[in-house]
Formats: C-alpha cells, sequence, structure tokens
C-alpha cells in the first residue's frame, strides 16, 4: 500500500514566551552592562563590573556609615512651606505632598547624631530622591541647626552631599540658604570644629557653590558628578568641548577640589579614621 506525503507545510509550533520579572536586572549607567540587581545590591549598591556607584537613599546611606543603635535624628518635624503658592507643570505643595509619601521624609535632608567606628558625629544626609535634592529652606535650616549643634558640642559635623542645586519652587528663599550655611560653618570654624564634606553624585549648582565646598576635608565617591553648572550648558556656554572626565570626581581631585576619593565599602572606615585623628588634637 503506497501512503501519499502530504505536502502541506506545518505551521510553526508557538514559542514559549518565558517571563522575566520586573526589576531582576539593572543596566548600568556607566558600562552598560545588565547586571544582577541583588549582586549590586549585595555589593552596596556598586557595580562589580565596573565599580560605578549606584545612587543610593539617605536612609541608606546612614545605615552603611553609622553605628547600629546609635542614630538619634533631630529636627525631623521642620517642614517646607510653598510660601510663593508656586505652580509650574504641577503645584509645588502637591509636589511636596508626592515626594513625602514616596520616601517618608520631609524633606531633602536627614540630619542626626550618630556614632561612627565607636566615634560621635552631627551627620546631615541628603537624598536625590527627594526632588533632586534640591536645596530649600528646610535643608538650609537642617544644616544650619547642625552646625550650631556641632559648634556649642564641639563634636565633628558631616554632611553628605547630592543635589541638583537651589530649589526653584522657592526663589530667593532657597538662594539665601547658600549664605546661611555658609554663615554657620564659618562660625564652626572659628570654634575649631572639623567639618568633613563628603560629594557624591551629583552635587550641583547652590550646593557645590555655598556648603559642600567648604569643608576642612572634601571626599568624594568615585566618578561622582561635581560642579555648578552640568557639562552640557557650559559646552553650549563657551561653544567649546570639554575634556575627557571633566567634572568627575577624579578630575576633581587632580585639579585641586577634592581631597580624598573613597569607594563606598570603605567610607565607614575612612570616616572613623579621620574622626579619631582629628580627636588626637
Amino acid at each position: 500500500m503506497w501512503f501519499k506525503r502530504d505536502k502541506t507545510p506545518k505551521a510553526p509550533a508557538p514559542e514559549k514566551k518565558v517571563k522575566i520579572p520586573e526589576g531582576l536586572w539593572v543596566k548600568c549607567d556607566n558600562c552598560k552592562e545588565i547586571v544582577y540587581k541583588k549582586e549590586i545590591d549585595r555589593n552596596l549598591k556598586v557595580c562589580p563590573k565596573c565599580d560605578y556607584h549606584f545612587r543610593i537613599s539617605a536612609k541608606e546611606r546612614l545605615d552603611l556609615v553609622v553605628d547600629e543603635g546609635s542614630f538619634v535624628e533631630h529636627d525631623a518635624d521642620v517642614a517646607p512651606v510653598d510660601f510663593l503658592d508656586f505652580k509650574d507643570t504641577a503645584k509645588y505643595k502637591d509636589k511636596l505632598k508626592t515626594y513625602q509619601a514616596k520616601t517618608g521624609q520631609k524633606d531633602a535632608v536627614i540630619s542626626c547624631t550618630a556614632a561612627i567606628g565607636g566615634l560621635p558625629a552631627n551627620l546631615v544626609v541628603m537624598d536625590f530622591g527627594f526632588m533632586g535634592g534640591s536645596m530649600g529652606s528646610v535643608v538650609g535650616e537642617k544644616i544650619s541647626r547642625a552646625a550650631e549643634r556641632s559648634a556649642e558640642s564641639g563634636v565633628p559635623l558631616i554632611i553628605f552631599s547630592s543635589s541638583g542645586g537651589a530649589r526653584m519652587q522657592e526663589g530667593v528663599l532657597s538662594l539665601m540658604q547658600m549664605a546661611k550655611t555658609s554663615a554657620a560653618l564659618a562660625r564652626l570654624g572659628k570654634k575649631g570644629v572639623p567639618f568633613i564634606s563628603v560629594l557624591t553624585d551629583p552635587t550641583f549648582g547652590g550646593v557645590s557653590a555655598s556648603f559642600s565646598s567648604l569643608g576642612d576635608l572634601i571626599i568624594a565617591e568615585p566618578r561622582s558628578l561635581i560642579g555648578f553648572a552640568g557639562p552640557r550648558v557650559i559646552e553650549q556656554t563657551i561653544k567649546a568641548q570639554l575634556p575627557e572626565g571633566f567634572q568627575r570626581a577624579e578630575f576633581q581631585m587632580e585639579h585641586g577640589q577634592v581631597d580624598m576619593i573613597v569607594d563606598r565599602k570603605h567610607m565607614k572606615d575612612t570616616l572613623a579614621k579621620i574622626l579619631e585623628f582629628f580627636g588626637r588634637g
């Protein structure tokens, strides 16, 4: 018996799509490699491929540098006010509510007293996740109070900066914080109390033009962008191409703006050694 072969082409078997849950992988902003998120988390939010330091929240940073159980927050109830009834794409007061719900903070900075390696310090940590870490009246007030606290107690002050600059929604009141914080740090300096400024990615605008550049010692995380205006704005203004790595922490250190570059995993030990050194006086 003869069998006829069916020459009708068979439809290809449907491909089985494998669903990969979102958030498992992260693309590094520097080397562009796709990295397993848990691996980055285990590495203190640092890319294991190229050592790129991802931005972290103020709370995450405090967990990395302060001794467990030593954290005492100050001025937690100081909250921003919409003095100007400002509105751009949305009302300023509505933006504040959104970021307060997102971060669990009243504004873009956390102020506290804590121990680092058993040594006391007053810390102020900025959070880029709250309106780009912009400096409004609350940020300026908390930094000024922290400086006054250190001046009275003799305990060193450490400020971690991460900011795009002044907060435009508060107009001139935001710009006034540059003078206010600088004056508070000048009084601290007259008392002979150390101020350590730590610059993280990014530190720009009115923050870089005031308190963050006034440290007795200025430390930066690797590859952090540090400057006043962004590279693109500068290039458009001067009509020239900027040097390779311009405004990165390494470039700033070569040109005397930064004293030390410290990897995130070494930050706590480095700060502890610095506090011990200052304490010997």
